[in-house]
Order: structure tokens, then sequence, then C-alpha cells
């Protein structure tokens, strides 16, 4: 969520500025996806009758509907006020609507629990790649409510999440770790980074897979050897992530939607989506002859650039 800026806007940044610009009542909306379920007469009074400073609402710009401060305005129009000040946001439906539940968290009349429920399961459908933790921290809500909301929702789900970090990890780390299992049993003097790039895994997940088998322990944890117990009999393991779901996860992240590296990032990305063996296939039988020596070199200096941005981050683990 950004401001006219593009500096990111939190409810810490906006608490630490008063920097505003007076906007017509008339001109401003209600949102059009209600945090609360209705508004407060009394506190609405309260407001109005105040002789404090109050904070600025907050409206995004493109639809000049208010994002925080609904009862500010409400007790602005009771006091028969002509305009307000207001600081003016950017950003996509579904990260206004994060921003809200965070503003309204932050100050002002308690969510109830059933309001903050209905946001995480609106969270949870608009950023299926956020960790139960971080909607749990967006929201107020405990970590183990969210999952228990998720297992009963019906919206989409990820092979990976985002955590409050801002890192994606794996939902489920068991088949990472079986890979691992397996190189490290074919070879068992592999590196870590080879075991890393192999498994599709971090150094430390590779780290901590070798000590277990050297242990004469199972690769798995206790927890995703329960997984593992709960999957359909017969269930066949996918051959690879579905990039595309991933990219577009990756697109809905305002830390890379909103800097610039991470909108170059997202377009070195959109055109380096693998796709799946067959189609990769296909378009190898299609490279004309004439043509494939130089493809051959610019596929693998590619590649190697893929590879040392991988290489780079795996080692932020061992950091």
């Amino acid at each position: 969520m950004t401001n006219s800026g593009d500096e990111e806007i939190t409810p810490a940044s906006l608490k630490a500025t008063r920097k505003g610009e007076r906007v017509s009542i008339c001109s401003l909306l209600p949102p059009s996806e209600l945090v609360r379920s209705g508004e407060s007469t009394e506190h609405i009074r309260v407001l109005a009758e105040t002789d404090e400073v109050l904070p600025p609402i907050v409206v995004h710009r493109g639809t000049r509907r208010v994002v925080d401060g609904m009862h500010r305005l409400w007790a602005a129009r009771f006091r028969g006020d002509e305009s307000i000040e207001v600081v003016f946001v950017d950003g996509s439906p579904a990260d206004v609507f994060v921003l809200a539940v965070e503003l309204n968290r932050a100050h002002g009349l308690p969510l109830t629990l059933d309001e903050r429920k209905s946001a995480a399961a609106q969270i949870m459908d608009s950023h299926p790649h956020w960790s139960d933790r971080k909607i749990a921290r967006t929201t107020g809500l405990a970590a183990s409510t969210v999952a228990s909301l998720r297992s009963s929702s019906t919206a989409g789900t990820v092979g990976r999440r985002t955590g409050q970090d801002g890192r994606s990890r794996p939902n489920d780390g068991t088949d990472g770790r079986q890979r691992a299992a397996a190189l490290l049993a074919q070879n068992p003097n592999a590196s870590l980074r080879e075991v890393t790039r192999a498994a599709g895994i971090s150094v430390g997940t590779a780290s901590d897979v070798r000590a277990r088998l050297r242990r004469g322990e199972p690769a798995l944890t206790a927890r995703q050897q329960a997984v593992l117990k709960l999957r359909p009999a017969g269930a066949a393991q996918r051959s690879g992530p579905d990039y595309g779901r991933v990219l577009e996860n990756l697109r809905k992240d305002p830390s890379l939607r909103f800097t610039d590296l991470g909108r170059r990032l997202l377009r070195l990305l959109d055109g380096s989506v693998p796709g799946s063996v067959e189609q990769i296939a296909q378009i190898a039988d299609g490279v004309p002859e004439h043509c494939r020596t130089v493809v051959v070199d610019m596929a693998r200096e590619c590649a190697a650039a893929w590879q040392h941005l991988a290489d780079q981050l795996a080692d932020r683990d061992t950091a």
C-alpha cells in the first residue's frame, strides 16, 4: 500500500505524520467493503464534541472511498463541517482492505471477534499466499484461529505462503525433505548447496535433514509424518509447483509491486515462468536449425543468471 510518493503506508507511518489536505466532505464515499458491521452513534457524538485535533482520515485516491475514519467523517458531518483533512493512498482493493483492517486495529473502536474473523476470511481469499501467523497479526486473531478458518474455507490454497518477515516458505515441506533424503542416500557426501538446489529447499532444511539422517531419525518431522499419513491413498505428488499461480501471488505482494526493483523482478519472472515438460519439448522442436546455437547459448546464460540469483538468496539462510 503506497501514498502518492510511493513510500509504503502502514499504521505506524500514518500515526507518525499528521500531514493531509482539506477535502470536501461531499466528494468522499464510504468503503465498498466494510471492516466493521455498523457505526456507533455514541462514538460519533464523542468525536463531534471533542476539542482534540483528530488525525486525518485515510482515503483511496482512485475511488475517493474512505479506507479509515468513517466515524470521524460522520462526526464532521454532524458538526456541519464542509471539509475534512485527508491522507490519500493508492493500491488495489485487496490491499486497501488489508490496510483498513490494520488501521481499525491500531485505534478507535476495537473490532468484534466476528468482525476480525470475517476480515481474516476475506484476506485469506485475496492473499492466499500469506501465512496464518501473518494474517493473525493483521487481524488481531490467534494463529490457531486463522488456521481453523482456513481449514474450513473453500478458498484456494497455494504451495507457498509469505510470513511476517516477508519470506516465502512451502506450506508442506514433506516432498522437499523426501527429495533431500533420497539425494543424500545416493550421495552422502553431497554438499548442502547441491542438496538445496536439487531438492528445492533451503540450506537450513537441507542441514536439518542431513543431521536427522546421521542420527538415524526420519527426514520428516513428526508433524510432517502425520500430514503424510492423511494424504489420500494413491495421491500422486506434483511434478512441480504451479508457477503461474506462484507468479500471480507474487504480483499481489506490495513489497514487490510498489518498488522499482520489485517490479523489475516481476517483469523478469513474467517472461521466465517454466512450462510443462511437454510445452518445453514443443518449443524445442519449433526452434529453427539456424537459430539453435544462439538459443542454446542464450538459454544457458539465462539459466546461469537465475542460478546465481538463487544461490545468493539461498546463502541468506546461513547468514
